[in-house]
């Protein structure tokens, strides 16, 4: 794809938003465990990306770990998008061609942009590796995830950048997964969330920060919008076309490194030719 940009571009968007606190009434299928082998039989036959499951309790959760792994072994692919032993809700992703496209390019695009900057060996894939607060506690599975190596590169340490895409889950529920990444990772990584409604594409860039107020006691964080972009598809043309809006999607070097860049170093900026590729390669999966 495109070549790398290594200037700054401005955003189009920075604001605060309140996010909601539970899904239990969300949309797409929820239910509530009855055993774990439903867990399974749901997961076989469910229409979309996700599946919310309530009143999981630890010991429960572990039982569902240890039958995920025999079912791995025979082919079936899914994740633990996020698990929260005190809500004891489990939100289970499922693999479908969609919900991949949906957040693959993009990180394959950051990687050859980091790769062409001769940063290969100063960043380290996670993929989806489960990241968790506690041993056998709340713990987050994202779709595309990694940090800088060495800052980031020890066992269990926490990405920098997490890229969380869904169709068949609401928005909402995108951004209450998002807001749980900051909380249980003590507020360490930046989140990209892709959300697919079968019209059209939504990229949202969301970072926290630390208000510095004189006299403040108590460290408080807050949730900062600070990019969102939608991709339409326009089938009257031929060929069909996309039509990006706010611009180019840009991630801070300085973010996601967690230093100043160097020399031929800069923004991570996904042009617009970029996002009508990567938008034409979602609809191909619709």
């Amino acid at each position: 794809m495109a070549a790398i940009t290594s200037t700054s571009a401005s955003v189009s968007a920075s604001s605060t938003t309140t996010i909601p606190t539970s899904v239990e009434s969300d949309n797409p299928l929820t239910f509530q465990l009855t055993n774990v082998q439903d867990i399974f039989d749901k997961i076989d036959h469910a229409p979309g990306d996700s599946l919310t499951v309530t009143k999981v309790s630890s010991n429960y959760f572990t039982e569902i770990q240890h039958e995920r792994e025999k079912r791995e072994k025979e082919g079936r692919r899914f994740r633990f998008r996020d698990y929260d032993s005190n809500s004891r809700i489990l939100i289970i992703t499922i693999l479908t061609s969609l919900h991949e496209t949906l957040h693959r390019p993009l990180y394959d695009e950051f990687i050859g942009q980091i790769r062409d900057m001769g940063l290969k060996k100063s960043w380290r894939d996670i993929g989806s590796a489960r990241r968790s607060a506690q041993q056998g506690q709340s713990g987050k599975e994202g779709d595309s995830a990694g940090g800088p190596n060495p800052q980031r590169a020890t066992k269990g340490a926490w990405p920098t950048l997490v890229i969380e895409a869904g169709f068949s889950q609401t928005l909402e529920k995108l951004r209450l997964v998002m807001q749980r990444w900051f909380s249980i990772s003590n507020h360490e990584v930046k989140i990209v969330l892709a959300k697919f409604d079968g019209t059209t594409i939504l990229l949202e860039k969301w970072e926290e920060e630390m208000p510095v107020r004189p006299g403040a006691t108590a460290t408080r964080y807050s949730l900062q919008h600070r990019q969102s972009i939608t991709i339409t598809q326009n089938a009257t043309t031929n060929p069909i076309s996309y039509n990006v809006t706010r611009g180019a999607l840009v991630l801070s070097f300085r973010l996601l490194f967690l230093r100043d860049p160097g020399p031929d170093e800069g923004d991570l900026v996904f042009s617009v030719q970029e996002l009508e590729e990567y938008a034409e390669a979602v609809w191909a999966q619709v």
